[in-house]
């Protein structure tokens, strides 16, 4: 019964940045989860209920009480079990403020990342311009924020910013390939592009974003046909 009562349930699905951080997170945190995975366009009735405001994923049940919006469910995540090692934000006010704000800052990385994709027709006409804008400030900040770099990266030390800025940039390979164009250049972007890199390579990280020919195929399909990703704020 004190199962039932705890039980953690996530609705998602596997192309979406949004569900993938929420399900990273929880893995990180070795927290028991059902998973369900949700038709955006015959959505379960389950995620019409619970979720009325976005009637997105991702979906989070815990104790039969819905948590909606990625961040929102992230620090939902830490603050219930704080006894589940790593936290994800820092204990310090002051820390956490600044993670936080970075945080919001990075979820714009992959919304941008997306319809620069959906317009870029001619990779050459400034399709990617304010991607790249993001990127840049996202790379001078971080230095800032990790002045000795992101160092011994591994799943028992992984944190808020970490689990956004891969599952942001999770398919930058697959987009790279569809486009014909370098999205997360090395020489530009040289320290997000070793952390997004480093954390790519984590066992856990890739057990849980999806193939890399599955996205490719669909990114084709979205890109022929001009179709969006639906997903949550």
């Amino acid at each position: 019964m004190e199962e039932e009562n705890n039980k953690v349930t996530l609705h998602g699905m596997w192309i979406s940045t949004y569900a993938k951080k929420v399900e990273l997170a929880l893995k990180i945190k070795g927290i028991t989860f059902d998973y369900v995975e949700e038709d955006l366009s015959n959505k379960s009735s389950l995620l019409l209920k619970y979720n009325p405001i976005y009637k997105k994923v991702p979906l989070l049940l815990h104790r039969g009480k819905p948590v909606s919006e990625s961040l929102v469910i992230l620090e939902y995540i830490d603050e219930t079990w704080k006894n589940l090692q790593p936290l994800l934000l820092p204990e310090d006010p002051y820390e956490r403020a600044t993670v936080r704000l970075w945080a919001s800052y990075c979820l714009q990385i992959s919304d941008t990342m997306k319809k620069a994709f959906i317009s870029a027709t001619d990779v050459e006409g400034g399709a990617f311009d304010e991607f790249f804008e993001i990127l840049k400030v996202m790379e001078e900040g971080m230095k800032d924020f990790f002045p000795g770099g992101r160092s011994k990266i591994c799943a028992e030390n992984l944190g808020l910013l970490d689990i956004i800025i891969v599952c942001s940039l999770a398919t930058y390979k697959a987009a790279e390939e569809v486009v014909g164009m370098k999205i997360l250049d090395p020489e530009k972007n040289p320290f997000v592009y070793s952390w997004v890199t480093t954390l790519l390579e984590l066992p856990l990280v890739k057990e849980t974003l999806p193939p890399h020919d599955k996205v490719v195929s669909r990114l084709e399909f979205i890109k022929k046909n001009g179709f969006r990703f639906q997903s949550n704020i």
